[in-house]
């Protein structure tokens, strides 16, 4: 057995080494497995190592490939980049990276720059105390934004300022001089150059692109693709190519044209990319179970490896969603035409038949190429009134053969599901109805209804489908893949958790299952968003990799994302394996595509779905700050979001929208952030704003185009005596509490 100094000398020089790994480098043989586990446990609870996706490395180490920001520069003239994902809060600094880019792929690569993202293979360098990585460029993955974005203004005299629209710009405009406003007018959302940054005073710019009026209804979202860097115009070639695309003829295809596939989506989708069936299995040994169909657009036929098409779509990796239009992985003529499951219309698909149980467990499954077409197009909540009992003309003649099994074939997956035990987490999604001018008419929440539980668990199904036939034929694949909740958050979530008196237990390892009884016992009580909105935080992030280290959340082993390859260049991935694996004909993943290309792939697209999240969140807060806009003033209700030391994020119950109350204007006693207990305490009164109170806010300050809203606190928080019991009148006496002044500097 080595000592743990071997370990770590091992582990430093093999960063992201697995158990297997160090058992063959110590020639270790299957009895030692228990002893060095808990070797490394020892280890780990010392704090000198840490798991990694089922891979152990050195707290503050990096993973072999990586996304990076390339920073500056070194006196040398290198670039130093340093890791987009980092714990801070965990490891310190993120480490310094030394970029180097290969000589013999200088010529194809772009030379990066400061200010650019790229994907970087990483290892240890000890040539600089200081830089302790060294990384090779893989990709560029994203140009320097030189430019700054936001909202032109012009003075009287000539020249202008313009608004910066990032949040943390607020209030810090820049001047422009006359002659350097190009053709922008009064309200123009413009690019322009930092010309000259001021150490006193304002710094200057010039506008280098007018990029369009904040008045159009669809500028909102216009300002999230531009200041995300989100591809949202088709090259030409990308289009011809599109436009060139012709119907698949039958004969390369299995003819199941005859099974009544139906989709169900949200009314007013436009593309379709799945369609499902089922009905009674007829196998004497298989007595109460269904053979399940779910079909997926054959994307694969038509997006081919190093066209055109597939070069933009891996460029863009997703689909992005906003309130006012779509910006599509690929062309229209593709998405909405030849790959929409349209009714009645021939449309070439990959099929999955799977054969469950009647408790639902998934007994065998096989994939085919087909043919298909869509009996009907339907709606959830069209679907789910035909089998409450209000069918209407489409679904009446589709309720008893169609829909029926479904349902059944619905109810046996849910006893499988219960019994597996996913993470059930209760956290409404908010939808932004907007009026005909662009506007927020409305926010809601759409009710959830079993129509879109059906679909999900279909969709899950085929997609453990596709990983366990790719593990099988021992194929490479890109796995979705969610990792089980770091210690250290853990940790957080159980000191928290104590605060209400709610205890989570120690255990080597967690389970979905010990987390759903926690939810469960605050189900319908004062803190039941609350605890759920902490145990969602406490959660890793899901992403796309080679590895597989499981899907916590849905507490699955292997789990593939299969069913959307309109929208998401991962699926496409699967479906090109899938091929390959199972000799369907053209479209097959390249046999010289292996694991190493996928897992640069999986970084990237990990790292455009972020984007598209965060861009989709920016347009639904810049949208909601301008319908406050003309509401400052007003009051609201809303509940305690988060906190940092600088002030508390208050989201309103009316719309969702979150904005920040500044610390200092929470009044004349000095706050403090209490992180284990998730509150700002006031060091004399002892006044406590915990995350989760309810609050009474007043609109103090709305930033459209920055999408930020700034709150004062009506609401007087809770109290504690010195003793433990609570009320007002106890600390007033104690204390003598002076009034509330916002606004007033606690220094």
């Amino acid at each position: 057995m080595p000592s743990k100094r071997d370990l770590l000398a091992f582990l430093s020089s093999h960063p992201g080494a697995a158990m297997r790994d160090i058992m063959r480098a110590f020639g270790l043989g299957s009895a030692a497995r228990g002893p060095l586990k808990d070797l490394m446990r020892e280890l780990a609870d010392d704090g000198v190592v840490a798991r990694r996706k089922k891979r152990l490395h050195i707290p503050g180490t990096l993973p072999a490939v990586v996304v990076a920001d390339i920073t500056s520069r070194d006196r040398e003239g290198d670039l130093i980049a340093q890791p987009v994902e980092w714990d801070e809060a965990e490891h310190g600094a993120p480490p310094k990276i030394r970029v180097q880019v290969p000589r013999q792929r200088r010529a194809a690569l772009p030379a990066p720059g400061v200010g650019d993202r790229v994907l970087l293979k990483t290892e240890e360098s000890t040539e600089d105390g200081h830089v302790r990585h060294a990384g090779r460029v893989l990709k560029v993955l994203d140009r320097s934004k030189a430019r700054i974005l936001g909202l032109y203004r012009r003075l009287p005299g000539g020249g202008g300022r313009l608004v910066p629209i990032e949040k943390k710009n607020i209030g810090r405009e820049l001047s422009v001089p006359p002659g350097a406003e190009g053709d922008a007018e009064d309200g123009d959302l413009v690019s322009a150059d930092l010309v000259r940054q001021g150490r006193f005073g304002l710094s200057t710019a010039r506008v280098r692109e007018k990029l369009g009026s904040v008045a159009s209804e669809r500028a909102i979202s216009l300002i999230a693709l531009l200041a995300h860097g989100i591809p949202h115009v088709f090259p030409p070639a990308v289009l011809q190519e599109a436009e060139a695309a012709r119907p698949a003829p039958l004969e390369s295809y299995e003819d199941w044209r005859t099974l009544p596939l139906v989709t169900i989506d949200p009314a007013d989708a436009k593309d379709h990319d799945d369609a499902v069936h089922a009905e009674a299995d007829l196998d004497p040994d298989n007595r109460g179970g269904f053979v399940l169909t779910v079909a997926i657009a054959d994307v694969a036929r038509y997006i081919r490896p190093g066209s055109a098409l597939d070069r933009e779509a891996r460029l863009r990796g997703n689909s992005v969603y906003f309130p006012d239009r779509v910006v599509p992985m690929l062309p229209e003529r593709i998405s909405n035409d030849l790959c929409s499951l349209r009714p009645l219309v021939d449309r070439p698909a990959m099929a999955a038949r799977m054969i469950i149980s009647a408790d639902g467990k998934k007994l065998k499954h096989s994939f085919h190429r087909i043919m298909m077409r869509s009996a009907a197009k339907l709606a959830y909540p069209q679907a789910q009134a035909a089998i409450d009992g209000r069918p209407d003309e489409v679904t009446a003649p589709l309720l008893e053969p169609v829909l029926q099994p479904l349902w059944a074939a619905y109810a046996a997956l849910k006893r499988a599901r219960d019994a597996r035990g996913p993470l059930d987490l209760d956290l409404p999604e908010r939808k932004v109805l907007l009026k005909p001018d662009g506007s927020v008419n409305r926010v809601i929440v759409p009710e959830r209804l079993d129509a879109h539980r059906l679909i999900e668990e279909f969709m899950i199904l085929a997609n453990v489908a596709a990983a366990e036939t790719l593990e099988r034929h021992k194929t490479p694949l890109v796995y979705r893949v969610h990792d089980q909740p770091a210690l250290e958050k853990l940790e957080s979530l159980r000191t928290f958790l104590g605060t209400l008196g709610i205890a989570l237990p120690k255990a080597p390892v967690q389970r979905p299952s010990g987390f759903n009884t926690i939810l469960a016992k605050v189900a319908g009580s004062d803190t039941a968003q609350l605890v759920n909105e902490v145990v969602l935080r406490s959660q890793a992030q899901a992403e796309y990799a080679v590895e597989n280290y499981g899907h916590f959340g849905l507490n699955l082993r292997r789990y593939a994302h299969f069913t959307s390859p309109i929208r998401r260049y991962a699926d496409l991935l699967v479906h090109r394996a899938l091929i390959r694996a199972l000799k369907l004909g053209d479209g097959a993943l390249a046999d010289s595509v292996g694991a190493e290309d996928l897992a640069e792939i999986a970084a990237e697209i990990s790292a455009t779905e972020r984007r598209a999240m965060a861009a989709e969140r920016d347009t639904v807060d810049r949208l909601i700050a301008h319908h406050l806009a003309d509401r400052v003033g007003a009051t609201f209700g809303g509940r305690i979001a988060g906190m940092t030391r600088a002030g508390l994020f208050v989201r309103l119950s009316e719309t969702g929208a979150d904005g920040f109350v500044p610390v200092a204007t929470l009044g004349a006693d000095y706050f403090r952030f209490d992180e284990q207990r998730m509150a700002l305490v006031g060091e004399r009164t002892g006044e406590t704003h915990r995350l989760g109170d309810t609050v009474t806010v007043k609109l103090v300050e709305a930033a459209p185009v920055a999408g930020a809203l700034r709150f004062e606190l009506l609401s007087e928080g809770r109290f504690e005596t010195p003793t433990g019991r609570s009320g007002k009148r106890a600390i007033r006496r104690l204390t003598g509490k002076v009034a509330r002044r916002p606004g007033r500097s606690q220094k």
